[in-house]
């Protein structure tokens, strides 16, 4: 924890005067509250500046409100106390038992799904917000080469990326520090290449993932859609671990039972199904 106090933080961060912070102590002795609390009533700070400062005592990634620049869909880092960020952290504390233990074989978590639209690039960037915010190092990993989205949420360049790691280009920096997460890194997609499939089945890929797993903590892969090729599956099997994810109104059970029946031809470890209602 850090040494610096609520109040020291909150007077930095909206530079109060000696006679504000004087009435915050004054009605924080005498109602027997938080300075925290105390500065809120009377006015000086907002809630949000109250967890900024937590946020700052307990090393938690978390920007105040208007300095925040990260995508709307990046809630985890955004909104990391409602209760969207919390539906993810019951879903890391899932996935640190099933696929993330220290005492098995590191592996990388592939989120695949049948369908464009179901959710997977909001999911795998959430989760790997969530998952930074143990403290370990995290790469998030954009292999839809097809359509990749991850460098837009992360906003981050895509000149270069995974397609060309797997041509063999020599690119410097393909790896990239997501904003205000210290711990969360991103390898976006690259220029869309005419053989994505064939670029995921060539060995380069698959070392490239133990590789990095070897690396990081943790590493999560965005993959594209079952309906536009078996580049998921393909995916999974070379991650070692795959979680599906299914939409609301949207998923067929039909298209689930496929992809689950292509997974179990692998020897990738099945995580589990999220049901995505948004």
């Amino acid at each position: 924890m850090a040494d610096r106090s609520i109040g020291a933080i909150l007077s930095g961060l909206r530079h109060l005067s000696a006679d504000q912070v004087e009435r915050i102590v004054h009605l924080q002795r005498e109602q027997n509250l938080r300075f925290g609390e105390a500065a809120v009533r009377l006015g000086f700070v907002s809630n949000d500046d109250v967890l900024y400062a937590l946020s700052q005592q307990y090393h938690f990634p978390y920007s105040p409100e208007e300095s925040r620049t990260a995508s709307p869909e990046l809630i985890t880092q955004n909104h990391p106390f409602g209760p969207q960020a919390e539906s993810f952290r019951a879903i890391r504390s899932q996935l640190m038992m099933r696929v993330f233990q220290e005492s098995r074989e590191r592996r990388a978590l592939a989120v695949i799904s049948p369908q464009a639209g179901d959710g997977k690039t909001y999911f795998a960037a959430n989760l790997a917000v969530v998952l930074a915010q143990l403290g370990g190092r995290t790469l998030v990993v954009d292999a839809d080469m097809r359509a990749g989205r991850l460098h837009d949420v992360f906003g981050v360049e895509n000149r270069s990326g995974l397609s060309g790691i797997l041509v063999g280009r020599t690119e410097s920096k393909v790896i990239r520090q997501a904003n205000g997460i210290p711990n969360l890194f991103v390898l976006p997609s690259g220029n869309p290449p005419p053989n994505p499939l064939e670029l995921v089945e060539r060995p380069a890929f698959g070392l490239l993932m133990k590789e990095l797993v070897g690396k990081f903590d943790h590493v999560v892969v965005d993959t594209p859609a079952a309906a536009s090729g078996s580049d998921g599956a393909v995916i999974a099997s070379r991650c070692g671990a795959a979680l599906l994810l299914a939409r609301k109104d949207q998923s067929r059970v039909a298209e689930l039972q496929d992809l689950l029946a292509s997974l179990q031809q692998t020897s990738v470890a099945f995580a589990g199904v999220v049901y995505n209602e948004f």
